[in-house]
């Protein structure tokens, strides 16, 4: 199976990196990393869907942190290189293409640029270089049972209190849908430590120990047979009072903070682009139908239509990070953009499943882990149904749509 294709929405690209030698600089030295250096057996079990391990992703991050590429996006005085948007955009884009592992964004996108920002001195030294050589591993505590995109109803408590044990926050309540948490060394929470103000301004920023006791992290399987969420119990856990991010009551402020560059890299180009080079492998392969679907002149239009929805994807894109890298609020341009990525991946995944229908459909869990070979599908049809089935789930991570076309119809309508 092959990692790249030619693609319409090529051109966006190579018209930005024509104008900008720079940024082709950066994209000629990305694609080198991923040519020399992203391990076999990984790429393997990304182009056909295989499970990954905690292993596999802590060998990509530490070679992408050698090659000075992985905390790129960090300012200079903190290891980075000092990326804009753009440069970060592309750089993702490249690797998802090439069959990079999703990178586990919990630690070196999310929470480190609020200690950089927010945090301080001792925050910095202590966290910072761990997470930017992939030795510590972060999960991130937000959604509850109660409280999911409506994060300012959150309501795990912590509740100060000062002994001969020092001063430390006790924190009890229940997280959920807690991504990788079965991995992570640490969990950056919002908790409410105030009810006497308004729900936004009682919410602070704590970052947890996950080995502390009163603990308990609990599988969530989800419809891939996968373990990929969890939820999260809190029983008067101890978490040291300078483990407080910011000050007391700014939680909100920092955790808009952190949603605002999530869903500046919401859009996956790169993980549709190269979604759309397995379609491709399959529609080529007379073991998925005999003729061949690229004979099919309406499978042909089915996928052209499908990569016209990626190049105004990335038009989408490069409009959003414009308006950012200019100091504009994007505003419900992000919420878009969110929309019409999860909703595009759900539509090729849909069309690689409707491809495979041809000869029947099965899913062999052994095949996700490399303990089977006796599938009936094409090299990689099953990891391509589990891909199916996990990505049911981007319409809600992150923001669900319902609550994304809520923002684009308050921002555009005044609703």
């Amino acid at each position: 199976m092959t990692s790249g294709m030619t693609s319409p929405s090529d051109i966006l690209i190579d018209l930005k990196c024509a104008a900008d030698p720079a940024l082709a600089a950066l994209r000629d030295e990305v694609r080198a990393v991923c040519t020399t250096r992203l391990p076999d057996d990984i790429r393997r079990k990304v182009l056909v869907n295989q499970h990954l391990g905690k292993d596999d992703h802590v060998r990509w991050q530490q070679i992408l942190g050698d090659a000075g590429l992985l905390v790129a996006h960090w300012p200079i005085e903190h290891g980075g290189r000092g990326w804009n948007r753009l440069q970060r955009w592309v750089f993702e884009n490249e690797i998802y293409r090439a069959g990079s592992p999703w990178l586990v964004p919990f630690g070196i996108t999310y929470v480190a640029p609020v200690l950089y920002t927010y945090g301080n001195a001792e925050q910095r030294a202590r966290w910072l270089p761990a997470i930017a050589n992939a030795q510590s591993w972060w999960a991130q505590g937000y959604s509850e049972p109660n409280a999911g995109s409506d994060l300012a109803t959150i309501r795990t408590r912590a509740t100060r209190a000062n002994d001969a044990s020092g001063d430390h926050y006790i924190v009890t309540g229940q997280k959920i849908w807690t991504t990788m948490a079965q991995w992570a060394d640490m969990m950056f929470a919002l908790v409410r430590t105030d009810d006497s103000t308004r729900p936004q301004h009682g919410i602070s920023f704590l970052l947890i120990d996950m080995q502390s006791p009163g603990i308990s992290v609990r599988p969530i399987m989800t419809i891939d047979g996968e373990h990929h969420v969890n939820e999260i119990f809190l029983d008067a856990v101890r978490v040291p009072a300078e483990n407080l991010v910011g000050v007391e009551g700014g939680g909100w402020t920092y955790a808009k903070f952190l949603l605002g560059n999530e869903r500046l890299l919401a859009a996956e180009v790169g993980k549709a682009q190269r979604l759309m080079a397995q379609l491709d492998t399959f529609m080529r392969d007379p073991v998925v139908s005999d003729p061949p679907l690229v004979a099919d002149v309406s499978w042909r239009r089915r996928r052209a239509e499908l990569d016209s929805r990626i190049l105004a994807l990335e038009s989408l894109s490069y409009d959003l990070l414009e308006q950012s890298e200019s100091g504009r609020d994007p505003g419900a341009l992000a919420s878009l953009l969110k929309i019409v990525g999860s909703e595009l991946i759900q539509a090729i995944t849909g069309t690689i499943v409707d491809a495979l229908a041809k000869r029947g459909l099965t899913l062999a869990p052994g095949l996700l882990t490399g303990m089977s070979t006796g599938d009936r599908l094409p090299d990689g049809g099953s990891g391509a149904i589990a891909e199916y089935l996990y990505d049911r789930a981007a319409t809600i991570y992150g923001g669900s749509s319902e609550i994304q076309r809520n923002i684009i119809a308050k921002a555009a309508l005044g609703l």
